[in-house]
């Protein structure tokens, strides 16, 4: 986790990442691409889960897995190679069977603007049938310990 402590954050004590823009990272039009914040996500909301004690051996263990079933961005300022930035995240939403929620806010370290933010959720799934199935006991505990609130969480619209 990083150091850094924006004035803000959406929400307090986030987990944070640490990213330096890479030229890879960005497209035709110099600033990081769509699909790269996508990525970043992902890297995050792995290394919240595993810091959890949500582990992959975990995952393995258990042979269930949380599963993205939706991902909302709102990109508010690009980003662009050179730039550091910090990628919060949040645990928002918990059902306590089978779904929760995960919210995010990347910053830009050198002026402290928010350029995402972003809400995504999950379910969990079977690994092998990859069909929904009710979350385990040590996932719930897990999930339901680490819950922020006042952040998003589910999105009820259609």
């Amino acid at each position: 986790m990083s150091e850094f402590d924006p004035v803000n954050w959406d929400l307090p004590e986030p987990f944070t990442m640490t990213i330096d823009v890479r030229d890879a990272d960005t497209d035709r039009l110099g600033h990081a691409n769509n699909v790269v914040y996508v990525r970043w996500l992902e890297d995050i909301s792995w290394q919240h889960i595993d810091s959890l004690g949500m582990t992959w051996e975990l995952h393995e263990k258990t042979g269930k897995a949380m599963a993205i079933t939706r991902t909302e961005i709102d990109y508010l300022a690009s980003a662009n190679a050179g730039d550091r930035l910090v990628l919060g995240t949040w645990l928002t939403g918990f059902d306590g069977r089978f779904r929760s929620a995960r919210q995010f806010q990347l910053v830009r370290e050198s002026d402290g603007k928010t350029l995402v933010r972003a809400v995504s959720t999950h379910a969990c799934v079977n690994m092998k049938s990859q069909r929904p199935s009710r979350m385990p006991a040590e996932y719930a505990d897990i999930l339901g310990g680490a819950m922020v609130p006042g952040g998003r969480g589910f999105d009820t619209t259609p």
